[in-house]
C-alpha cells in the first residue's frame, strides 16, 4: 500500500470547518500537494479585502493554493496537466462539475458532517440539531458525483453525545475534526482498492437548505424548547433575535435552558447599541 507521504490529493475548501479537516490530515502526514479555495472577499465593517480561513492556513504551512473566480475548461486543464491520487472536498462553497471530479485518477471524496442520506445539502450541522435530530450526528465519507451529496459511502462515524443540544460552532468543530480523521484513515485503504463505498439508500435522503438571517427570528409560536434549538442551530449566523414592542431588533448573545426547560435570555444586543444584561 502507498505510503501516507506519497498520496498526492488536492484539496477543495474553504471554510474554519475545512481548516480543521487539513489539520487532521496533516497529523496523518497527508497533506494536500495543492489547496483550491475561495477568492479574497471584503469582510468587516470595513469591508476590507480578507483571505478565506483555508488560504491562511496554506500560507502558514506553506501549501500551494489556487483560488479561481470560475471552475471552467481553462482550470480544470490546468489540474489535468499533473498526476493526482484524490481530490478531497470539505466546505468548499461550490458544486464541482464531473468533469473536474474525473481527473483524478482514483476520483473525488467528500467528507459530509451527517449520517447520509439523512440531511443533505448545505446545513447539515445546523438544520440537525433546529430539528432535534440527535440520531443524524456523524460524518460520512463519500464518492462524489454529479448530484448533491447522493454519491456511494465510502465510511461512516456516528457521534453519541453526552450534552444535547450543543450549540452550533461548537458542534461544527467537532464534526469537522471528526471528518478530518475518518477520512484520515480510509484515504489510504481506498485508495489501495481494500474499500468497496457502498450505495446510498436514496429512499431515506432528507435534504437541508442554506440559511438566511430571517430563519434566526424567534416567534411567539416557538414553544421555550424550540426556542433554545433556534438558539442552538443559529448560533455564530445567522443568530437570533426578536422585535421588541417598538419594532426594534434584539440580538441574543447568551441564554440557555432553565432546568425546569424555560428558555432564558441572558445577554442581547438592542438595535443600535452595546451588548447587555438582559432585563424583562
Amino acid at each position: 500500500m502507498i505510503k501516507n507521504s506519497d498520496i498526492k490529493t488536492v484539496f477543495f475548501g474553504t471554510s474554519d470547518m475545512s481548516v480543521l479537516a487539513l489539520q487532521e490530515m496533516q497529523k496523518a502526514n497527508l497533506t494536500p500537494a495543492l489547496i483550491i479555495t475561495a477568492p479574497d472577499a471584503k469582510a468587516g465593517r470595513g469591508r476590507v479585502l480578507t483571505p478565506p480561513p483555508v488560504k491562511i492556513w496554506a500560507i502558514k504551512n506553506e501549501v500551494e493554493t489556487l483560488q479561481p473566480q470560475k471552475l471552467d475548461n481553462n482550470f480544470i486543464n490546468e489540474l489535468a496537466n499533473t498526476e493526482w491520487d484524490a481530490f478531497v472536498v470539505f466546505a468548499y462553497g461550490k458544486i464541482l462539475p464531473q468533469s473536474l471530479l474525473d481527473v483524478p485518477r482514483k476520483g473525488s471524496l467528500n467528507i459530509h458532517p451527517s449520517m447520509l442520506p439523512l440531511l443533505r445539502g448545505p446545513s447539515p450541522v445546523r438544520t440537525a440539531i433546529l430539528k432535534d435530530e440527535r440520531s443524524s450526528i456523524g460524518v460520512s465519507i463519500i464518492e462524489l458525483d454529479d448530484k448533491m451529496d447522493h454519491g456511494p459511502i465510502v465510511a461512516q462515524a456516528s457521534i453519541e453525545l453526552s450534552d444535547w443540544p450543543m450549540l452550533g460552532k461548537a458542534l461544527d468543530n467537532m464534526l469537522s475534526v471528526e471528518g478530518g480523521r475518518l477520512l484520515s484513515e480510509v484515504l489510504p485503504l481506498w485508495l489501495a482498492g481494500q474499500i468497496t463505498p457502498e450505495p446510498q439508500e436514496h429512499n431515506n435522503a432528507t435534504y437541508c437548505h442554506f440559511l438566511n438571517k430571517s430563519d434566526g427570528e424567534l416567534l411567539n409560536t416557538d414553544n421555550d424548547y424550540e426556542k433554545y434549538l433556534k438558539y442552538c442551530a443559529y448560533d455564530g449566523w445567522p443568530g437570533t433575535y426578536f422585535f421588541d414592542s417598538k419594532g426594534k431588533r434584539i440580538k441574543i448573545t447568551q441564554a440557555h435552558l432553565s432546568e425546569r426547560g424555560e428558555f432564558k435570555i441572558d445577554k442581547v444586543i438592542p438595535e443600535g447599541k452595546k451588548e447587555t444584561i438582559y432585563q424583562t
